[in-house]
């Protein structure tokens, strides 16, 4: 199956509410990952064979979200919070990932493609969509060694923290002096209870 690249975009921007160069990188990124994992069908017949892992939290993200399916809430899109214009597409059924980087020098591509767009954010946008993979991304093939308390389903346990008694799914618990605690306890919680 060809992924239609038009209409995937279409409905990326529409779900994200704008179209910026981060929703063209995050289309061409999903396309290219797919295909070279053997995904024809991410919302179709292989959604339970495909897990993503973002490593941005920026436009290219809902882009991702919007073309495979994968969500936080299904267990599908996997967040790791380094800053990168990175995905990792896995396919479960064959255990085959690939993970695909957006290269900085794309944005120096793009002023040369496109001098006479003024906005810059523009350019990319536009020479983004007609730019090689190869210009726009570099591949690497890795391995995931993917927990069970981190697969698609219901949780496989759950624990509750000794210090604030809340409940801790799926083996996020320390134990520490014999107690359990939740991540919050044990290392701080990004919140400040008023």
């Amino acid at each position: 199956m060809a992924y239609n690249f038009d209409l995937l975009l279409a409905e990326s921007a529409r779900i994200h509410g704008h179209l910026c160069a981060g929703q063209v990188l995050g289309v061409r990124m999903s396309i290219l990952g797919l295909t070279i994992i053997g995904i024809e069908e991410p919302k179709g017949r292989d959604r339970k064979n495909l897990i993503v892992y973002v490593e941005i939290d920026r436009c290219a993200t809902d882009a991702i979200t919007s073309v495979t399916g994968c969500t936080l809430g299904h267990r599908t899109l996997k967040y790791v919070d380094y800053g990168k214009m990175a995905a990792t597409f896995l396919n479960l059924r064959t255990n085959h990932a690939i993970r695909v980087l957006a290269i900085e020098e794309a944005r120096e591509i793009a002023k040369r493609r496109f001098p006479h767009i003024d906005d810059q954010m523009q350019a990319q946008c536009e020479a983004y969509k007609v730019m090689t993979n190869e210009e726009l991304f570099r591949c690497m093939e890795v391995s995931l060694n993917v927990r069970q308390e981190d697969m698609p389903g219901k949780p496989l346990r759950r624990v509750v923290c000794s210090q604030c008694a809340e409940h801790i799914s799926d083996a996020r618990e320390s134990v520490v002096d014999g107690k359990i605690l939740c991540k919050a306890c044990q290392s701080g919680a990004y919140y400040t209870l008023q």
